[in-house]
């Protein structure tokens, strides 16, 4: 589990397919200061398994990407060179800072503006009707990785604002219009509908792809 806290923006440096995998070698000096075989690690949001631990002399670390982990999330798209939010697993005992993640990407949107301020900026994305449902005002919402407060949604779009801090230590500082990224909803509200369903008679957003 994760909090949507980033620790640190990582660097891919090696992109390898090995069959129908694809292995990412990235760099992050903080996350890979107690990081052992088998630790998940989330990378733009999404959870990774470290299959080599690399080493202290050069921060990085490996993890695979399978096919589903392709399909459903941005980092098909990954190159290397590119900047990817990085945070470890959260510890028993530890803060929750943002708010319960998985790591499990539930789909991808787009940017589709930017409104710089004076100190923040506000960003407003596309939201899919499948994810609409899940997605509130002052409700919470992982991009890439990063917990954020939603601020306005509409029937296909949400917005944030980031706070300075955010701007300085994730990749949502550099993001421009046209870019794609990761998003996980709340996943408290995916139970909570998952177990009224049959109550109010509305199907689920599992039982909606089953019927598909």
């Amino acid at each position: 589990m994760f909090t949507g806290i980033v620790e640190e923006i990582g660097e891919v440096t090696v992109v390898r397919e090995d069959a129908d995998v694809v292995l990412f070698t990235v760099r992050g000096r903080t996350v890979t200061a107690d990081t052992r075989h088998g630790d998940s690690i989330a990378v733009n949001g999404v959870c990774l398994t470290v299959v080599d631990p690399g080493g202290s002399t050069d921060g990085t670390f490996t993890v695979e990407l399978m096919p589903e982990t392709l399909k459903r999330s941005s980092l098909g798209a990954v190159v290397p060179g590119a900047r990817v939010n990085l945070e470890r697993a959260v510890p028993v005992g530890g803060r929750l800072g943002g708010h319960i993640v998985q790591g499990h990407v539930d789909g991808v949107a787009t940017l589709l503006s930017r409104t710089p301020g004076e100190r923040t900026d506000e960003l407003r994305f596309s939201l899919a009707s499948d994810l609409a449902r899940y997605v509130v005002e002052k409700g919470s919402i992982t991009v890439d990785g990063v917990s954020l407060t939603v601020a306005a949604v509409t029937s296909d779009t949400f917005t944030v604002a980031l706070i300075p801090t955010t701007l300085s230590h994730t990749t949502l500082g550099i993001r421009q219009p046209g870019d794609t990224v990761n998003l996980e909803v709340d996943v408290v509200a995916k139970y909570v509908e998952r177990l009224t369903a049959g109550y109010v008679g509305i199907p689920s957003a599992h039982e909606e792809a089953g019927s598909r």
